[in-house]
């Protein structure tokens, strides 16, 4: 078997490449946004202020939350 591509770079490069990709989406860097300037994360706030669905946001929150 070969070697996956990611086998060939550090852990530290997977890990802000993993990170980064969960940053790739403007809805999620309004909500770091909000929730840096609120120092809260109600997703009721977020639905209210972004104008999205719950369920999209409680999407990207758990895109978030797995990517660290």
């Amino acid at each position: 078997m070969g070697v996956t591509k990611s086998e060939i770079f550090t852990k530290k490069q997977n890990k802000l490449a993993t990170m980064l990709k969960a940053l790739a989406h403007p809805a999620r860097i309004a909500i770091l946004e909000h929730v840096i300037n609120s120092r809260s994360c109600i997703c009721g706030d977020l639905v209210e202020e972004l104008g999205l669905a719950q369920a999209t946001i409680s999407q990207h929150l758990k895109e978030l939350k797995t990517a660290g």
